[in-house]
């Protein structure tokens, strides 16, 4: 069992929700999500510091950060918080390059321990790797 926060954007959330259907199909590989789905009562935080204490929290259960690497990645103030978190918490960070893309964010990638492109065999092998 691999314990997984998936950072994503809640305006992207199809890249999500693929990525999460990807998992659950996956061959011999369970999981528990500790992202931070859209109806999920820490959208309702006061303020940044909560939610950032919320996140944070997700994060310190989490055995690797999963990072969707979409050129969006470069432009999200969360993203970066939550790659702050995991380097503070020691987190290994895995960054997914989106299918198809031709762009992705350097800013992911250059925080990532691991980079894999697409492909639920890379994701899983890789999940198995840098794992606590």
């Amino acid at each position: 069992m691999y314990n997984l926060f998936i950072s994503h954007s809640w305006t992207y959330s199809d890249a999500y929700e693929n990525l999460t259907g990807l998992l659950d199909n996956a061959n011999y590989f369970t999981y528990k999500n500790y992202s931070v789905p859209k109806n999920d009562p820490i959208h309702n935080a006061n303020n940044d510091r909560q939610l950032y204490d919320a996140i944070e929290e997700q994060i310190r259960h989490a055995s690797v950060v999963l990072i969707l690497a979409g050129v969006y990645s470069s432009y999200s103030k969360w993203i970066d918080k939550e790659i702050e978190i995991a380097q503070n918490l020691n987190k290994p960070i895995l960054a997914i390059e989106p299918w198809g893309s031709e762009k992705t964010s350097s800013k992911v990638k250059n925080s990532a321990d691991r980079i894999v492109k697409w492909n639920i065999d890379s994701i899983v092998s890789a999940i198995r790797e840098i794992s606590l």
